[in-house]
């Protein structure tokens, strides 16, 4: 065998990162490199065009090796190279029965375990009969082990996990499925599944626990020491921070508030009896990704550094110091309108997820805004990881993100201002202080506002809703569980129903919302939807395109994207040769307010001709694709412009 070397690029000269640059600067013709090049994060990571070896310093092997501390690359030597991650899937079907239906195809079709979600009765300790309000909304009506016995019906519990979602009621819902292990027969050695204790995630998500914070923490813990010594594949606690992530945190407010949430937890579990080994394994952490793969990556990366470094502080051996790690489609990422863009978005967080080496993996449906999930979105939410994971392979190779200069990078960057970031939780007293002071919930807020002038200006744009809108598709809708007749089922049946576990309000705090980056336009188009139901048509915009097809096409089409991302239809034309006869042709629209769109050499000459006319005849307001200061034009829109903000001020004109 030989021992020469394969050298890829030996006929091509070496190139140095400064000569690329400068032959760039050519090309950008005089831009500035940083503004043209160089992407900023919410967190304040610039993000550079080319990485080379320069930016991580390999050195020593700072991440690793897979199955080892500091666990970055992962924590198994093998990776998911044997058995793949778990799917795990959420099942929130109000109807006991329909749900059941869902889970045993899942299962059958490929799923390895289950998350059931509680409705808002079960998780404000009540019945749907108690609380008819809350019956069935955001969950399964799961109200005793006999409603739990029903939704797993045929389902082998000593071979799929389950995972329960019951917000401030865990302890009780857990007793529930002990309670049905038992009746099966299951050996406690055998049971597998998850508790879900997560009080200060509940907390900060609906503002309000049943006790106070202290006793609620408490609670954990003591479900955590019962479940360590009985259930050695069952874990009782979870640190979730969708509802952080959904109300618009960065990726580092995210790994941070996950760092001191789990120290919290961390605590309590000790000063309550257990080893920080025992602990540390029975806390499983969950985090929701978004439709950028690599910072989904570089996340789940830094979130299993942080925390080995943590658990090795508090005195844990180097197995207690593997993160147990689920990642879920972040629910802010995914449209209500044109949902089925969701299926890319839900492949790529499932993506990241896997090449980021989560354990087990959620992927939303793609109609998950849109009502209860019908059998497709959820056989395609399914099949999302099946193909990613069996036919595409990403469990075949292990940490394949291990020596990307890029990521490796991110990852660093991440976990060393995530790590400031928790420091400074620390310092004002851990998680449970910054909940109650609202502390946390500003500095999200903050970050979701920056969101929001991005988002407005399409500089974060939102394929079929900010960009390329079909305002003309029929909305994706999802029929609601008829909820009168699923609670009359409750009040008829014989069997004994009692509230679940702790009621009233013992705690208080500023809830944190949760928001969708696409909500701005898609309430434009929801407004825009109820003036058509009324009127009969969609709020229009005259384009007043001028000369041939090929001066106006350009301009035409960013008018066409640019309006229609708040439903205002934009009527369109072959172009028009004079002002007298665009006029003409505004009249017979119907329209209110029109847009100018052609060439720049054309605006010179034709554009205040054309506005002056428009205005003449009756338009409110004239725009113009482009730039522009022309008498008769009210409002240049084009690259940068205020898209929202446009168009919210376009909704008031037009009376929608």
């Amino acid at each position: 065998m030989s021992d020469e070397r394969l050298a890829l690029a030996a006929e091509f000269p070496q190139t140095s990162f400064e000569d690329w640059k400068d032959s760039l600067d050519k090309i950008l013709k005089g831009a500035p490199f940083e503004k043209k090049m160089v992407v900023k994060t919410y967190d304040g990571i610039d993000i550079q065009p080319l990485y080379t070896k320069d930016d991580w310093n390999a050195d020593k092997n700072p991440s690793g090796f897979p199955g080892s501390a500091p666990f970055t690359r992962g924590n198994s030597a093998g990776g998911r190279t044997l058995d793949g991650w778990d799917i795990r899937q959420v099942h929130a079907n109000a109807d006991k029965s329909a749900a059941n239906d869902q889970i045993l195809d899942d299962l059958e079709r490929g799923v390895t375990s289950l998350i059931l979600q509680f409705d808002e009765a079960a998780r404000a300790g009540k019945t749907g009969a108690d609380a008819p309000d809350l019956a069935g909304r955001g969950g399964i009506m799961i109200y005793s082990k006999e409603d739990l016995a029903d939704v797993l019906e045929g389902v082998l519990l000593d071979l799929a996990g389950v995972s329960l979602e019951a917000g401030a009621q865990s302890s009780a819902a857990a007793q529930m499925l002990i309670e049905l292990w038992a009746d099966k027969n299951i050996p406690a050695e055998k049971a597998m599944g998850a508790f879900n204790a997560d009080p200060l995630g509940v907390f900060a998500a609906t503002g309000s626990l049943p006790q106070s914070v202290e006793d609620a923490v408490k609670d954990m813990a003591a479900l955590a020491k019962d479940t360590a010594a009985t259930y050695p594949h069952v874990t009782a606690v979870k640190v979730d921070t969708s509802a952080y992530y959904g109300a618009g945190a960065t990726e580092t407010q995210d790994l941070a508030i996950a760092m001191a949430t789990g120290v919290a937890y961390l605590r309590a579990m000790t000063e309550a009896g257990l080893s920080v080994d025992d602990a540390a394994k029975q806390i499983v952490f969950s985090f929701a990704n978004g439709a950028d793969i690599f910072t989904g990556i570089a996340k789940l990366r830094a979130a299993r550094f942080l925390w080995g470094q943590i658990v090795k502080a508090s005195g844990g051996s180097e197995e207690a110091q593997a993160m147990q790690m689920h990642a879920a489609t972040a629910a802010r990422a995914l449209s209500k309108r044109d949902p089925w863009v969701n299926m890319l978005r839900v492949t790529a967080t499932c993506f990241a997820g896997a090449i980021g080496g989560a354990d087990a993996i959620t992927v939303l449906p793609f109609d998950h805004h849109c009502g209860v999930a019908d059998d497709f979105a959820r056989r395609i939410a399914r099949n999302t990881q099946i193909v990613l994971q069996e036919e595409s392979y990403l469990n075949k190779v292990i940490d394949p993100a291990g020596g990307s200069w890029f990521i490796e990078n991110l990852t660093e960057q991440y976990a060393a201002k995530a790590w400031s970031l928790f420091q400074e939780i620390e310092g004002k007293g851990g998680m449970a202080a910054v909940i109650i002071d609202g502390t946390i919930q500003a500095q999200i807020a903050e970050t979701w506002q920056a969101r929001l002038k991005n988002i407005a200006t399409r500089k974060d744009p939102i394929t079929g809703v900010s960009e390329y809108p079909n305002i003309l598709e029929a909305k994706v809708e999802r029929k609601a569980p008829d909820y009168q007749a699923l609670i009359a089922k409750i009040n008829a049946s014989d069997k004994t129903m009692a509230t679940l576990g702790v009621q009233g309000s013992g705690a208080t705090t500023t809830a944190l919302p949760a928001h969708r980056l696409a909500e701005g336009f898609e309430k434009l188009r929801d407004a825009a939807d109820a003036y058509a139901d009324k009127n009969g048509h969609l709020p229009k915009i005259f384009s007043a395109n001028m000369g041939a097809i090929a001066k106006h096409t350009a301009r035409a089409s960013f008018a066409k994207n640019f309006f229609e991302a708040g439903g205002v239809q934009a009527t369109q034309n072959n172009g028009f040769t004079s002002a007298d006869d665009a006029v003409a042709a505004f009249k017979e629209s119907g329209a209110e307010v029109c847009v100018l769109c052609g060439a720049d050499d054309q605006y010179e000459t034709m554009a205040a001709d054309f506005a002056t006319g428009l205005k003449a005849a009756g338009a409110k307001k004239v725009y113009l694709a482009g730039r522009g200061d022309f008498d008769g034009v009210d409002q240049a829109v084009g690259m940068g412009s205020d898209v929202l903000g446009t168009l919210q001020d376009l909704h008031t004109v037009l009376g929608v």
